[in-house]
């Protein structure tokens, strides 16, 4: 569940509506009720490298603060405005900063830098090499996604649906691209995507555009979901998972919406299926891999695009993308569990519970380690391995 966020001129707050599927719900109750875990048979463990606790996480907001993670190094920052730097092999501090302000989305970065936002609407771009700030810009509204950035653009989009471009080196702004949003929508965004010459935004509207990355013209744009119902929550139809890249192929999923593959050149739908989801898809074993909007995990053949396998025992359970890891997919939940499906049927094989205030950023999954999130700020490296 998300809480939803009005988009209207008139800034009608909604604060207290969530949603799981179509059923709202109070902020402390929910008409549908998360699914009671039950006991497995572990066919593998997560076994704790190192972990280290990031400010004070998500200091109970709904926020989505996913680290930044390369071969060597990790990036995160929490609520409260801690951004620390770790080894990413040992979790050993390579240096740290309090940045004496509250941070709302982060951390994107580049070769250079690292970029975050902050909760009274400004990109920070900050050193890579210690953490100080280069520059800050001034953002027309929320943004609750990380920037994304190719080195010589960074790129935002807020909540009332704008896409903004900016200069890496100085922070100049490039261009705007404002799209048509609806009067209720969840409270969050997709995360663009940013290559050298084309940015991908999804949007609240239901649609996926292409931009030019030097001067924001729109190349293409495609719908995932076409709002349709009396009530304003009947046509929510928000993209929130960011679009998933691979070889010149885009998927994308919206909530009330569908899944589809395509061509990342054109635009053009390779194919598609009816799906609700709110989180990325991911790709496995020749498989697509969603989390439901409802809390069910689903696999669908990339070549025969039929359904393969559905896990059930998760529902309600408010899950993270799923991310795969050698035969494996991993999901959290709002209990702060992290779940080992099999890729080959969806069965449950494993299990762990890693932060109290729960898990709402995907794992990542880096040289063999399984990076967590938690939204209290737990931040833990783990190594799956196969039980005997």
């Amino acid at each position: 569940m998300r809480r939803l966020a009005p988009l209207s001129l008139i800034g009608l707050l909604l604060g207290g509506l969530w949603l799981t599927a179509l059923s709202g719900c109070s902020s402390d109750e929910t008409f549908e009720q998360p699914t009671p875990l039950t006991d497995i048979k572990a066919k593998v463990e997560l076994k704790s490298v190192w972990d280290e606790s990031i400010g004070n996480g998500d200091s109970g907001q709904l926020l989505f603060l996913k680290p930044y993670i390369t071969d060597k190094e990790v990036f995160a920052v929490s609520a409260d405005g801690e951004l620390e730097a770790l080894t990413a092999d040992k979790g050993d501090e390579i240096w740290d900063r309090d940045l004496d302000t509250k941070i709302i989305a982060g951390v994107g970065a580049d070769d250079n830098q690292l970029y975050v936002v902050t909760e009274s609407g400004q990109l920070l771009a900050l050193s890579r090499k210690d953490g100080k700030e280069v520059w800050r810009r001034d953002l027309p509204d929320e943004v609750l996604a990380a920037p994304q950035s190719n080195g010589d653009s960074v790129v935002v989009q807020t909540i009332d649906g704008k896409v903004l471009s900016y200069a890496a080196k100085e922070g100049k702004k490039r261009w705007e691209y404002d799209s048509v949003v609806p009067v209720l929508s969840f409270r969050g965004t997709a995360q663009p995507y940013v290559t050298g010459d084309t940015v991908l935004a999804a949007l609240a509207n239901g649609d996926l555009v292409a931009l030019d990355a030097n001067n924001g013209t729109v190349l293409w744009q495609y719908t995932v979901g076409v709002p349709n119902g009396r009530t304003e929550l009947e046509r929510l139809v928000d993209i929130d998972g960011a679009p998933l890249v691979k070889d010149g192929k885009i998927y994308v999923v919206g909530y009330q919406g569908k899944v589809a593959e395509l061509a990342l050149q054109t635009g053009q739908e390779l194919w598609s299926q009816k799906a609700s989801s709110l989180e990325s898809p991911e790709l496995g074993l020749g498989n697509l891999y969603l989390s439901t909007a409802d809390g069910r995990v689903e696999a669908y053949n990339l070549y025969s695009k039929a359904k393969v396998w559905t896990q059930s025992k998760l529902k309600y359970r408010q899950l993270t993308a799923p991310v795969t890891s050698g035969s494996y997919i991993l999901v959290g939940d709002f209990e702060g569990y992290l779940h080992i499906l099999s890729q080959l049927d969806g069965s449950i094989v494993g299990r762990k519970e890693v932060d109290d205030d729960g898990l709402r950023v995907s794992v990542i999954p880096k040289n063999g380690l399984i990076y967590v999130y938690g939204n209290g700020g737990e931040l833990v490296a783990y190594r799956l391995r196969e039980l005997k």
